[in-house]
């Protein structure tokens, strides 16, 4: 129910800054042969900035951005249906739980009406996440435990589980659209809009 946005990919009909930097030196040294033998070049010193830029990587900052173990990031949490297609969308930072966003989430279907039933991994395994869905929202959560818990779960509804596979789907199709792989956009109202764009352009595909 929730994937992290990656880091900046390489972008192919640009070129990179660091072979940038060894073709000017390769130029340079040619200019070095060609040139007059009393004129002494300018050696180039490794660190120093290129046309007075530094090369450097630049930190992501935005709102809602947070640590992980692989690095800074934001969080797509979405709940898809039978046939992968989106009903619900929310993007937060990438530290909290995904257990923490099942509430955030719900409040932004595209539906009257809640699912009966959902199914997530491991991370939804919460004993006060499954009273709260029962209670406020009359939801049932079928969730796989962890490790270090029992089983309070009844194997014959963890079947269904096998199916989380197309929200997986969902995912993938995501990542059709650039602009949500990375996340460009300061603000995350912004990212937010791209999400449910891409999520509208999905529904009108496929009604």
């Amino acid at each position: 129910m929730a994937r992290t946005a990656g880091e900046v990919p390489a972008i192919s009909n640009l070129p990179s800054p660091l072979p940038a930097v060894g073709a000017q030196r390769q130029a340079g040294e040619g200019a070095r042969r060609t040139g007059p033998p009393s004129a002494r070049a300018r050696p180039v010193e490794s660190g120093r900035g290129v046309r007075g830029c530094d090369i450097r990587e630049r930190q992501k900052r935005g709102l809602a951005v947070g640590p992980t173990r692989r690095g800074k990031g934001t969080k797509i949490i979405a709940i898809a249906a039978g046939n992968s297609l989106p009903l619900a969308v929310a993007v937060d930072s990438a530290s909290p739980a995904e257990c923490r966003l099942v509430e955030q989430v719900l409040a932004g279907s595209f539906l009257d009406e809640l699912p009966a039933r959902l199914i997530g991994d491991k991370a939804y395994d919460s004993d006060p996440l499954d009273a709260q869905l029962a209670e406020q929202y009359d939801i049932e959560l079928i969730a796989p435990n962890r490790r270090n818990r029992g089983k309070t779960q009844d194997g014959r509804k963890l079947r269904r589980y096998g199916r989380r596979w197309k929200v997986e789907r969902l995912f993938a199709w995501m990542h059709n659209f650039r602009r949500l792989v990375t996340r460009w956009e300061y603000h995350i109202d912004n990212f937010l809009g791209f999400v449910q764009l891409a999520c509208l352009h999905m529904l009108l595909r496929h009604l």
